[in-house]
């Protein structure tokens, strides 16, 4: 079994991007090492593995996590993963219905007069029944969606936005997986990290056909990425606080134990797409939630401050949420 060793980015007005490893209450900076996508390749063409890799880049030079976390120091956290030359080769996306709670409040945003199972609740019960085939098997496909480019990757203690044309805003408390494809178009995971998937949740429930606009939206994942095979169980708890008080929380769960899909089918059904194999292509893909404060009927306001934390996975996300309050406005696309 793997040793867990957990990894963060960071930024420097002067020194530029680096990696470290994370040594509470300290964090060690890596030796010529400027992202986890350098990292990840570097492993791939040693054929080492990443911790081998990360351990023989340790230098002497350690920083107090606490002041980074804070934001009390020049060196900024970045989203535990990127890719730092083009976010645009980067795909964010993700998973839904592969919790009970998620189909039971998608259920109740779109039920009908008849009284029948949505659509949603339809494939988590197709999920329940094929999702976790035998090894080497091939599975029933969960949902997808789409949620943008690297572009949408926010980093811990920085703003998630509700745009002009948004409805709402809402935290998703999740896991995400990272994963980068080799120079033969052939993906390999580099482990998991916490995320907030953020969406808008008002606007889904207009209409389960406006799922992929509603998922179009900024997401954050971090402060920590953690190398760790194990993916069976989690527990954690999310939150919502308002002006430094306490506005609501739940407990979580994610892992397979958890969910109606395994992870090997999750992952086939994400990369059989050919599109998603492209040489050197970064993926993150959040792998959904069981609790958000909109299934609570909690409505977020301009700086409530959203967090997101599981047991194992080292220090909580957290973000605060900006509304712009701009009118929205018409775009006019011209001809060449």
């Amino acid at each position: 079994m793997k040793e867990k060793i957990r990894i963060v980015q960071l930024h420097h007005t002067s020194e530029g991007r680096k990696v470290a490893l994370v040594e509470e209450p300290f964090l060690r900076l890596l030796s010529d090492t400027g992202s986890v996508y350098e990292l990840a390749l570097d492993a791939l063409q040693l054929r080492k593995d990443m911790i081998k890799v990360i351990n023989s880049r340790l230098s002497e030079t350690r920083i107090d996590y606490d002041a980074v976390y804070d934001g009390e120091n020049d060196w900024k956290l970045l989203p535990s993963f990127d890719h730092p030359d083009n976010p645009l080769f980067c795909l964010v996306s993700g998973t839904g219905l592969t919790y009970k709670n998620s189909a039971l409040n998608r259920q109740m945003m779109h039920v009908s007069a008849e009284n029948k199972p949505t659509d949603s609740m339809q494939i988590y019960q197709w999920g329940i029944e094929g999702g976790n085939p035998e090894k080497g098997k091939i599975g029933v496909q969960p949902e997808w969606f789409y949620k943008g480019s690297g572009a949408v990757l926010k980093a811990h203690a920085t703003s998630l936005q509700i745009p002009p044309y948004g409805n709402d805003g809402g935290e998703d408390p999740e896991l995400a997986g990272i994963y980068i494809v080799d120079k033969n178009g052939e993906p390999f995971r580099i482990d998991f990290t916490t995320a907030n998937e953020f969406s808008d949740h008002i606007m889904e429930k207009k209409n389960y056909l406006y799922l992929a606009p509603s998922k179009l939206r900024e997401c954050a994942i971090g402060p920590q990425l953690v190398i760790d095979p194990d993916f069976s169980a989690f527990t954690g708890k999310v939150s919502v606080r308002r002006k430094n008080q306490l506005l609501w929380s739940a407990d979580i769960k994610t892992g397979e134990n958890n969910m109606c899909h395994n992870l090997a089918n999750l992952e086939y059904h994400h990369f059989k797409y050919a599109g998603h194999r492209i040489p050197y292509q970064a993926h993150v893909h959040f792998f959904g939630a069981d609790a958000f404060s909109f299934g609570s009927q909690v409505k977020l306001e301009d700086g409530d401050v959203m967090s997101v934390y599981w047991e194992g996975m080292g220090r909580a996300l957290k973000n605060f949420l900006k509304i712009d309050d701009e009118e929205e406005k018409m775009m006019v696309i011209k001809s060449l």
